[in-house]
């Protein structure tokens, strides 16, 4: 697995090694050896996978503290425009977002640390999703930030009139109304 960096420091770039023949492809998509040598040591408690279709936005998504989660996404299938936006009062890249495109045939992986909120946008017709959290999911602990805060400047790749959002997507505040504060160290 190769570590990329970003421009905001511990959201990375993980891309595995893949090894194609005339049968295919094979790659290892996740060895907690070689994670805790290259990016950090964690435990992943909980895998989840979504689907959705062109113009769809999930997004910007946490858990606040205690129950904070760092994340490994990538795409199975499609293309997605896959964002980590720093929520940590105090850090010199605070309200600063990474914009990655992860898809089923480049086979990224990003890799989000706790203190960011996250979200994305299928681009593809379909997209097959999956998340590596390490934390349980704690439905009384979710935020959000608002996809469209204009302070944030996200350009999530998709016209206005097609973008697709939940009735909680609609609802977040933007980062400067939110009240949850995630420490920066």
């Amino acid at each position: 697995m190769e570590v990329i960096k970003t421009a905001i420091d511990g959201v990375l770039i993980l891309e595995p090694r893949i090894f194609k023949d005339a049968r295919g492809y094979f790659f290892e998509s996740f060895s907690s050896r070689e994670f805790e040598e290259k990016v950090c040591k964690t435990t992943f408690v909980q895998d989840n996978e979504s689907f959705s279709g062109y113009g769809v936005v999930r997004g910007l998504h946490f858990q606040k503290p205690p129950f904070t989660q760092s994340k490994i996404v990538r795409v199975i299938k499609g293309s997605v425009l896959d964002v980590a936006v720093d929520i940590r009062k105090g850090s010199p890249t605070f309200g600063q977002h990474v914009a990655v495109e992860l898809t089923g045939e480049n086979h990224r992986q990003l890799f989000i640390p706790r203190g960011f909120a996250h979200g994305f946008a299928v681009l593809s017709d379909e997209v097959l999703f999956q998340y590596k959290c390490d934390n349980f999911y704690a439905p009384q602990s979710e935020g959000g930030i608002a996809w469209n805060d204009p302070d944030l400047n996200i350009d999530w790749r998709i016209p206005k009139d097609k973008i697709i959002l939940s009735e909680k997507d609609k609802m977040h505040p933007t980062l400067k109304e939110h009240k949850t504060v995630f420490k920066y160290n």
